[in-house]
C-alpha cells in the first residue's frame, strides 16, 4: 500500500488537467508503446512493484477491463477486479466509507460507473488516486487513446477539424473538453433533443475552443480530418426505438464520409453496431482506425496509471 501523504493525483476529467500535463501523458504513452512493440516490458517496473489497482465495475466492459488490467501488470503491479454486486456498495454502504476502506488496502482505484457524482464522491473521500473509467458524463481515458491514435496516424491534432456525428453523449463531452485542451476545431452534428450538455460547451468556449453544433451531418463533416461516432443505445436504455428513429439520419455512411477530406479517418470507441450508427463499409473500410484506437487504450492507460501513481515521465 502507498503510504505517501501527498494529495492523490486523480484522473476524473480532461478539463481537470493542463494541456502540458495531458501532453506529457501522451508522450509517455507513445514512448511506452514503442518500448512495448520492441519487446521492452516497462523498464521501470521496480517503481510499480507491489502496487495494486482496484477496478470497480458498475457497468460491463471489454476494453476498459482488459486494457487497465494488462497495463498495471505490464508496469509491474497487480489488479483486483470488483463488480458492484460483490461490494457492500450494493447493500447500501456509502461511497465515502468505501473510499476510506479501499484507501487502506490498495494504491489506486479505477471505477466505471453510471453516476459521475459517485466517482467524484469516491475521489473526494479517497487518499489514493481515483481514475474515471467511464461515467454518464465523460470518458476521459477513451479520449487519451483517441488523441494518441489520431497523432500516430495523422500527426499533430492541433489546428485540425474533428467532426462528431450522433448523440451528444459522455464521449462527445470528452471530445468537447479535448477540443479546448488540444486546440482543434470540433463540429458536432446531433438531432434536436440530443445536444451535449451546454455546460460542457460553455466551459470549452471559455477556454478558447472552436465548437459548432449542426443538425446537418454533412455540414459538420465537410473538410474534417476525422469523423467520430458512438453507439446510439447505451446499456439499460429503455428508449431504444425512439432513439433509433431520431438518430437514423446520422448514420455514418460512405457518402457522408465523402464530405470529409479525402484522407480523413473514422473513429469509434466501440462496441459498434454495424447498420445502426455506422455502415459496415465505413467501419471495416480503409479510413477506419477503430482497432488501432482500441489497442491504444492499453498504452494510454499505462501513461495515466504512471502519472497517477508515480508522476514524472518515462524519460525522467
Amino acid at each position: 500500500m502507498n503510504t505517501d501523504k501527498a494529495a492523490p493525483r486523480h484522473f476524473l476529467d480532461l478539463k481537470d488537467h493542463s494541456p502540458a500535463t495531458l501532453r506529457q501523458m501522451l508522450d509517455d504513452a507513445s514512448q511506452m508503446k514503442r518500448d512495448w512493440k520492441a519487446g521492452i516490458r516497462a523498464p521501470q517496473r521496480a517503481m510499480f512493484e507491489g502496487l495494486v489497482l482496484a477496478m470497480i465495475f458498475q457497468k460491463p466492459s471489454t476494453r476498459t477491463r482488459i486494457s487497465f488490467e494488462v497495463a498495471i501488470r505490464d508496469l509491474g503491479g497487480a489488479a483486483i477486479v470488483l463488480h458492484a454486486q460483490e461490494l457492500q456498495l450494493g447493500r447500501g454502504e456509502t461511497i465515502a466509507d468505501t473510499a476510506r476502506i479501499l484507501s487502506g488496502y490498495v494504491d489506486a482505484v479505477m471505477i466505471r460507473s453510471s453516476d459521475h457524482e459517485d466517482v467524484v464522491d469516491l475521489a473526494h473521500h479517497a487518499s489514493i488516486p481515483v481514475i474515471n473509467g467511464l461515467t454518464d458524463v465523460s470518458h476521459p481515458c477513451q479520449l487519451m487513446a483517441d488523441i494518441l491514435t489520431y497523432e500516430e496516424v495523422r500527426g499533430p491534432v492541433s489546428g485540425t477539424k474533428i467532426a462528431w456525428i450522433g448523440d451528444g453523449n459522455n464521449v462527445a463531452h470528452s471530445w468537447i473538453q479535448a477540443a479546448a485542451l488540444f486546440d482543434f476545431e470540433l463540429t458536432l452534428a446531433v438531432p434536436e433533443g440530443f445536444d451535449p450538455d451546454p455546460d460542457q460547451i460553455e466551459w470549452a468556449k471559455a477556454e478558447g475552443a472552436s465548437i459548432h453544433i449542426h443538425r446537418d451531418p454533412i455540414a459538420a463533416i465537410e473538410n474534417a480530418e476525422c469523423v467520430v461516432t458512438d453507439t446510439w443505445i447505451s446499456m439499460g436504455d429503455d428508449k431504444a426505438v425512439t432513439r433509433r428513429a431520431a438518430l437514423a439520419p446520422y448514420q455514418v455512411t460512405t457518402d457522408m464520409m465523402a464530405a470529409a477530406k479525402p484522407d480523413a479517418i473514422f473513429m469509434h470507441c466501440l462496441p459498434a453496431h454495424r447498420g445502426e450508427e455506422v455502415t459496415a463499409d465505413v467501419i471495416d473500410g480503409p479510413a477506419s482506425v477503430v482497432f488501432l484506437e482500441a489497442e491504444n487504450r492499453l498504452h494510454a492507460q499505462k501513461a495515466i496509471l504512471r502519472w497517477c501513481l508515480v508522476g514524472g515521465s518515462t524519460s525522467s
